[in-house]
């Protein structure tokens, strides 16, 4: 706007309204805080359509309304490996609990947090304490502190109660291959991770996660929140859930289709069961969004079920109540798979959840209100808004063999919670367009018929109609173009995908005769068992600047699928370089954020310290070796210069101490050692051991770096670390001033 418009506009300001206060004073009449008007948390058509479609007990409507009305309690989830999660259960319960015990914020005394009833080991907690007390209130600063400083690090997750129910549904296990396919933001992916990490001695687990998502932008908030967890099992792709490519895997020199054993499909949905964190729902909600959701809901599951291998499991969720994307698709998908697909009974799966069985008979609404039974009643000019698969199946014994009752339906008002809906569906066989022989190639096709056709049997269409057998032939048939370089996975052709977003930068295997390899070899002592073929890089040309490593089972899927899937992310950092490496015989330094990976295959270069090692060397940014104890003194001194390892082993004689094991990266100087953790580790390590550091301040004698602020060159940010202070020290001979200083 130009200073003469400005001008107009002032003048042709009313008068009085030059004052803040009267001017503040009418809006706040008009209903204004802030700026924006309050949502009033009503909507007739709402509670009409939920009445009469009876999803709510006789006698419990008013419990339910008053539940959606009011804000929805903070919930955690504990992460991580096992160990690491019991001490955080220890530190929660014994130190920040207590201290909320008889606190008053507001005038209203802030209930001690209890844990989910149904989550199993204690590690998901809720308390009445809205986001917004926890931000604003001083005496909770601590504990808000602590909360995002582990949520940074990966060690809790703030979720939904209802949102943690299908992962659990789907009982995963370390073998499992695992496809997430609407998995953005990522906190269910996070969990699936974990399972696949149950025991942490396994650093590279056979099974995998694949997380999927629609929206490019929202797959990188998916890498962000699988990256807190460091598993080289992850692997984030950008597709359209519906028409997700089938990806083929090498199994003995033959190439075959990857079938999962479990799939997450927790689909896009009109959202009516998050009013009480999402208040715009109240006033924008209608039976439309609903309607217009369905085919894409139905499509997405139905693409998840062909991708399912026989036996395995796709867990189906949504956190809306309306049946028309719930026990409406949930029917109609088992209609389409003519026994190939039953819902399982879950109902014993996990003791202490309240949840009602799905329903068996509904009504669809339009959005102004009008009711149809079925689909023979919709008028002609509905049809496009309207589908024959919204509707319960007509056959009584058909529908009762579906056993819609074993879905779950849960109820804000029955534990305090969102609104969400799960069903649980087992694959038998394949589906029955799966079945059909695939066409001969030059087979002419069928000739298009004019005249009526019946929608019902339009949308009961199938999918596809290709063998799974028939696919795994294709797929091994297809002869490499010998365009594409060994071991070089890049992103696919642009016209082929017609997909918008970054491009990535390719994901390069290192080959086996790299020069790369064996100075890090030697210098590590790396385990002859250590599976070097799964180091990659993200760079064709120049000098190789990290090193990240993936398990083989996902360099089995990279290797065979780059023409097909657009990859965001996969991998761990496990290597970055330092430019004054090689005068350390090691142009390689290790990254925190691989080290529990690569940990089991080092045999050199590990320091064993004790609890008060680890705390000096977390809190100092340089300790000389005589402030370390005399033990870590003889194990450093023989050793050249150049990246260490520093081990804490928990001692079972002293219950008191941090009982789980302790793995970081550091750097052996000439008479100094420093350690290389993110801030937020490194504050995460020092709580598990009874120190409380605030940041930016001192205590105890503890000084920590502050926030670090992204810096100029890409290494720094990429290899994720830094010193454990932030006084300036001098730097070893010549290293890359983005990587950090190295201690002498």
């Amino acid at each position: 706007m130009g200073r003469r418009a400005r001008g107009r506009r002032l003048q042709q300001r009313p008068q009085g309204a030059e004052d803040g206060a009267e001017g503040g004073g009418k809006r706040r009449e008009a209903g204004w805080e802030g700026g924006y008007p309050e949502i009033v948390k009503e909507n007739k058509l709402f509670e009409h359509y939920y009445q009469e479609l009876k999803i709510v007990p006789e006698g419990e409507w008013d419990q339910f309304m008053e539940a959606l009305r009011e804000p929805l309690p903070a919930t955690l989830r504990i992460t991580g490996y096992k160990s690491h999660a019991k001490e955080i259960l220890h530190c929660l319960k014994n130190k920040y609990f207590k201290e909320l015990e008889d606190l008053e914020v507001d005038g209203q005394k802030v209930e001690v947090p209890q844990p989910l009833s149904w989550y199993p080991e204690e590690l998901a907690w809720h308390t009445n304490l809205s986001r917004k007390i926890l931000r604003k209130s001083p005496q909770l600063e601590k504990f808000h502190q602590f909360l995002v400083s582990e949520t940074e690090s990966g060690n809790i997750s703030r979720q939904e109660a209802v949102s943690m129910i299908p992962p659990l549904l789907l009982n995963a296990h370390p073998h499992h291959k695992i496809l997430d396919m609407c998995a953005a933001p990522g906190s269910k992916t996070t969990q699936l991770i974990e399972m696949l990490h149950a025991d942490m001695n396994v650093p590279f687990p056979e099974g995998f996660v694949i997380a999927n998502d629609v929206d490019n932008k929202r797959c990188y908030l998916l890498v962000h929140q699988a990256k807190r967890l460091s598993s080289p099992c992850i692997m984030v792709v950008n597709h359209d859930a519906s028409s997700i490519p089938r990806l083929t895997i090498d199994v003995n020199g033959k190439k075959e289709i990857l079938f999962y054993d479990r799939i997450l499909c927790d689909v896009p949905c009109s959202g009516d069961g998050t009013m009480r964190k999402n208040i715009d729902v109240w006033k924008k909600w209608t039976t439309l969004n609903s309607l217009q959701l369905h085919g894409l809901q139905l499509r997405i599951a139905a693409r998840g079920a062909e991708q399912l291998v026989e036996g395995g499991r796709m867990v189906y969720s949504t956190c809306s109540l309306n049946p028309i994307e719930d026990e409406a698709v949930i029917a109609s998908l088992l209609e389409k798979s003519e026994g190939a697909l039953e819902l399982a009974d879950v109902s014993s799966e996990l003791p202490g959840l309240k949840w009602m069985p799905g329903i068996t008979q509904w009504k669809v609404m339009t959005k102004d209100g009008q009711w149809f039974s079925e689909w023979e009643a919709v008028p002609h000019g509905r049809h496009t808004q309207i589908r024959p698969t919204m509707f319960p199946p007509k056959d009584p014994e058909r529908l009762q063999a579906m056993h819609l009752e074993r879905c779950l339906r849960i109820l804000p008002h029955h534990q305090n919670t969102g609104g969400f809906f799960v069903a649980v569906l087992v694959k038998k066989s394949s589906m029955p367009w799966n079945k059909r022989p695939p066409k001969l190639q030059g087979e002419p096709r069928e000739p298009v018929r004019s005249g009526p056709t019946d929608p019902a049997k339009l949308e009961s269409k199938p999918v596809g109609g290709i063998d799974d057998t028939g696919i795994a032939e294709r797929a091994e048939n297809v002869e490499d173009n010998g365009s594409k370089k060994d071991g070089v996975c890049g992103p696919p052709p642009s016209k082929k995908m017609k997909l918008f977003g970054f491009k990535e930068d390719p994901f390069v295997f290192i080959p086996e005769d790299d020069p790369l390899f064996p100075p890090i070899q030697k210098f590590y002592a790396l385990d002859p068992s250590f599976p070097k073929m799964n180091l990659l890089t993200r760079t064709t040309e120049g000098k190789k600047r990290q090193l990240y490593m993936v398990s083989k089972e996902l360099r089995n899927v990279l290797l065979n699928n780059s023409e097909r899937v657009k990859v965001i992310n996969t991998g761990i950092k496990v290597w970055c370089r330092n430019n004054s490496g090689e005068e350390f015989d090691c142009a390689f330094r290790l990254a925190q954020e691989g080290i529990y990976t690569l940990y089991p295959f080092i045999n050199s270069r590990i320091i064993t310290v004790s609890m008060e090692d680890v705390k000096i060397l977390l809190t100092q940014e340089n300790p000389f070796f005589r402030k370390l104890s005399s033990e870590t003194y003889s194990q450093a001194k023989d050793l050249a210069k150049g990246s260490i390892v520093l081990k804490y082993e928990p001692d079972p004689t002293k219950p008191d101490t941090l009982q789980c094991p302790i793995v970081l990266c550091g750097w052996r100087g000439k008479a100094s050692i420093r350690t290389f953790v993110p801030k937020n580790e490194r504050l995460h390590y020092l709580r598990m051991m009874g120190l409380e550091v605030l940041a930016e301040k001192k205590k105890e004698g503890a000084v920590l770096a502050p926030e670090s602020e992204g810096g100029s060159g890409p290494p720094e940010a990429e290899c994720g670390v830094e010193p454990a202070a932030s006084a300036s020290v001098d730097a070893a001979p010549g290293p890359d001033p983005a990587e950090g200083a190295l201690p002498r």
